[in-house]
């Protein structure tokens, strides 16, 4: 994909005189596509392999690829239309501009487009069979007039227009409803009266006009419209790309606007919109620092975090890429600086070591007073003294951590990577680099200015409990700003999941027992659970806590000398669906971006080993809701006997009896009634929620996962090539569209509507295999939202696998069965 043809349908159709062979021809550089029909041809350049296909007997020659140091010549009967294009350093594609059009001029004489229905809907018979009707027109007695397969055509030049024979028997022939070519308004719109202006300046991110149809002529489906394919670029997703009715736009940074059509059979197309003749204006200046995501960073560091030289954008080795310069003419690639082309989250390069293929680069931040010049002034915050509950309400100035660390800005991902950022945390006021709990945490924290430290609390003080009563003498003002974001009432008698953050006021154990003083010695002596050593653990008094994360609740010593400690009853607080796919911040991974590694403690807490009754694991599985859980169909095939099936919940490593495991036996089993290879499992009861045990979210109905989100696929067991066995492990994965899963190459047309597959198209991921029943979870930003139920095709390393089932098909299904049962 890829292809520039601005004003190629004008140019095209010109009445001139047979210039070079290669002006019928569409050229783009750097591409390959798979095509079965094709041939290989020895040839000194393009010129002659052009000739080959001209002259190309064995098929009709849609596009020919020719290699720049091979010399080699491949003719093709399927162009970038009908097939999938990968990039490819050494070739060049030549497509004849006849095949790419999907709409007609005049009588369409020269139509070679793909429609094959008539205007009634009645599939077309194909040219070369005599059923059911025996045609006059056949590709033998007219070989120049592309009667291919059963597509519409014009070959005796009809007035009305491209016709077909048609599979009715009592229908002979009928016309063909092909749209009319748009001319592209190419105007440089000058003066208040002309007409308006349709070209595109860089790669058409900004472009806001009015162009509808794709480059070969199909309509544009509507941006808020799921039909005829499902998408997520919604404008929820996207508010700020313009996405209005069903023009042409950009909204992720390809290569030009496009859209999703409305043909079923073609999923997503460029738009054919001219780049406008005047340069476009400079808004603002290039930075020489980092500010916000980097992207209009232009300065010349070309060295990674690590050390490593950057690679020339416009070089292809060691590593191969489709960052090209020529192709994103505004994205500032020049030499080997860094860049953020695509919206990382900091500008990056693709480095000279052929073992590290891209790296982040250490840019500076752009200091405060260079922030002040850009940004309008910002009201001080409120002087607060104290935090209050956890510390979410916080609004103080304090920017020292509790080990006298300065904290790193928000808005700064240097030196620590993170996705705490103001717009992803519109209500948690992270500005500039004071302390907060945009998350929920034990109390106001921050990211450090220490590279070897990642984050820590900070050195603030809690509020009295007995302040929280607003004074006769508080004025409302006060007291509403200490409250906001304040989900539950800071002293609130309940826990939540095992209750490590409850800090309410009970002092007796379940028994009745009253509790000892968590500084007191007596009656019972301990070294460890004290306000000293757990200073954020809330130790104060002797009021019930869980400073050790005990999975069964708060606790604490007590008084009876025959009893040295007691869980307190507590009860639970009522559970909200919106916790659903949060994690605790997870580490850095230690491993490649696209390598399955070890999984970092408690960042995957929905996903589940559902094991035999010999306690042997047998699928994976992931927790939905307190007491449901989402796996495979096939994972029940082995026994029908519910009693046999265990669910083993919150931990890392499968052989290990680690604290925070809980372990559910299964009262019921639901398979997906059509026949979806996804089940649901009830639980005897509902798990304990804590860090280590949470269910992640489910998508919208019908709503797919936009392009370029971040995904990630989890598994269970022995990672190729390491000794890591029975972990849990996971990698970044990326989501394919089903046009390039159902392909010859692939997976041949057996991945389903409701499924989908993904993974790359080219080279592979490392040490990679999935495991039945497992989630794809991609990140929605806070959580994590699950999006497909690995089913099949599970050697990941190999291309485009494995297939998931697609959760968003399914979601009615889940919500009403948890609702019935």
């Amino acid at each position: 994909m890829g292809i520039s043809k601005a004003a190629f349908l004008f140019l095209f159709l010109l009445i001139s005189v047979k210039g070079d062979i290669l002006d019928d021809y569409v050229r783009t550089d750097g591409v390959w596509i798979l095509s079965q029909n094709k041939q290989f041809y020895q040839t000194n350049n393009e010129k002659e392999c052009a000739e080959k296909c001209e002259a190309e007997g064995n098929f009709n020659c849609r596009a020919f690829l020719f290699t720049r140091k091979k010399l080699q010549c491949l003719t093709l009967a399927e162009n970038s239309k009908m097939t999938v294009m990968f990039s490819s350093m050494d070739a060049v594609l030549y497509e004849k501009k006849i095949y790419l059009l999907q709409c007609k001029r005049g009588i369409g004489k020269d139509y070679r487009g793909t429609e094959a229905k008539t205007r009634r809907g009645i599939p077309c018979q194909k040219w070369a069979e005599k059923t059911p009707h025996n045609p006059i027109y056949t590709p033998e007695r007219h070989p120049n007039a592309g009667l291919d397969e059963n597509f519409c055509r014009n070959p005796d030049e009809d007035e009305s227009g491209p016709w077909c024979y048609t599979t009715d028997p009592a229908t002979r022939f009928d016309y063909c409803n092909i749209p009319e070519c748009e001319d592209q308004v190419t105007h440089t719109g000058e003066g208040s009266l002309g007409p308006t202006v349709e070209c595109m300046q860089c790669n058409g991110e900004d472009y806001h006009g009015e162009v509808s149809r794709t480059k070969s002529g199909l309509e544009c489906q509507r941006w808020d419209a799921q039909e005829p394919h499902a998408h997520g670029f919604t404008l929820k997703h996207f508010p700020e790309k313009d996405l209005k009715m069903n023009y042409c736009r950009n909204p992720d940074g390809e290569l030009q606007p496009w859209c999703f059509t409305t043909s079923p059979t073609k999923r997503w197309e460029y738009c054919d919109i001219p780049r406008c003749t005047t340069r476009p204006s400079v808004s603002r200046l290039s930075s020489q620092c980092l500010s916000g995501k980097g992207e209009d960073y232009r300065g010349r560091t070309a060295i990674t975090k690590s050390g490593n030289a950057c690679q020339h954008w416009n070089a292809q080795f060691p590593h191969r890429h489709g960052w090209i310069p020529d192709r994103y003419p505004c994205k500032g690639l020049e030499e080997n600086y860094c860049r953020n082309p695509d919206g990382e989250k900091r500008p990056w390069c693709y480095t000279i070591n052929s073992s590290i293929r891209w790296e982040y680069c250490a840019i500076p931040h752009c200091d405060e007073s260079e922030q002040e010049t850009a940004d309008p002034p910002m009201p001080a915050p409120p002087a607060e003294e104290c935090y209050r509950g956890k510390g979410q309400s916080y609004r103080g100035t304090t920017s020292i951590t509790a080990s006298g660390i300065k904290c790193q800005a928000w808005n700064s991902m240097f030196p620590h990577r993170h996705e705490k950022t103001p717009d992803r945390f519109p209500n948690a006021d992270l500005r500039d680099n004071y302390c907060r709990n945009p998350d929920g945490d034990n109390s106001p924290w921050c990211f450090t200015t220490d590279p070897s430290m990642t984050w820590e609390y900070c050195s603030i003080e809690r509020c009295d409990d007995h302040t929280q009563v607003s004074a006769p003498n508080d004025s409302p003002a006060t007291t509403t700003a200490q409250n906001v974001g304040l989900t539950t009432p800071t002293t609130s008698d309940c826990i939540n999941g095992n209750g490590k953050d409850y800090r309410g006021t009970v002092a007796k154990t379940g028994s009745g027992r009253t509790c000892q003083e968590w500084s007191s010695q007596k009656p019972h002596t301990h070294r460890y659970f004290t306000p000293v050593t757990h200073p954020r653990a809330g130790l104060d008094k002797n009021y019930c806590r869980n400073p050790d994360g005990d999975v069964n609740g708060v606790w604490c010593f007590t008084t009876d000398p025959e009893k040295k400690w007691e869980h307190c009853e507590i009860p639970r607080c009522s559970s909200s669906e919106h916790d659903c796919g949060k994690v605790p911040m997870r580490s850095e991974r230690a491993c490649e971006q696209y390598s399955m590694c070890d999984a970092s403690p408690g960042s995957w807490p929905w996903h589940i080993s559902l094991r035999t009754s010999i306690n042997v694991h047998h699928c994976a599985g992931t927790l939905i809701h307190p007491q449901w859980v989402l796996t495979a169909a096939q994972c029940l095939q082995e026994s029908t006997e519910l009693p046999s099936y265990r669910v083993f919940l919150g931990i890392q490593n499968l052989n290990a009896a680690e604290p925070s495991l809980q372990i559910q036996s299964v009262q019921k089993a639901l398979k997906e009634p059509s026949g979806a290879d996804i089940a649901l499992l009830k639980l005897d009861s509902p798990v304990t929620i804590t860090d280590h045990v949470k269910p992640v979210c489910l998508p919208e109905t019908g709503l797919m996962v936009e392009r370029n989100a971040v995904c990630f696929l989890t598994a269970w067991g022995r990672a190729r090539g390491t000794n890591t066995e029975n972990r849990l492990k996971d990698v970044e994965f990326p989501v394919l569209e089903n046009r390039i899963c159902n392909h010859p190459k692939f997976h041949n047309g057996r991945v389903k509507n409701h499924e989908f597959c993904g993974g790359f198209t080219f080279g592979s991921i490392g040490n990679c295999e999935a495991e039945v029943g497992g989630p794809l979870v991609c990140q929605d930003k806070d959580r994590f939202v699950q999006y497909g139920v690995t089913s099949w095709g599970l050697d990941c390393t190999q291309p485009s696998k494995p297939v998931f089932v697609r959760i968003p098909s399914f979601v009615s299904w889940i919500r009403n069965a948890i609702a019935a049962h």
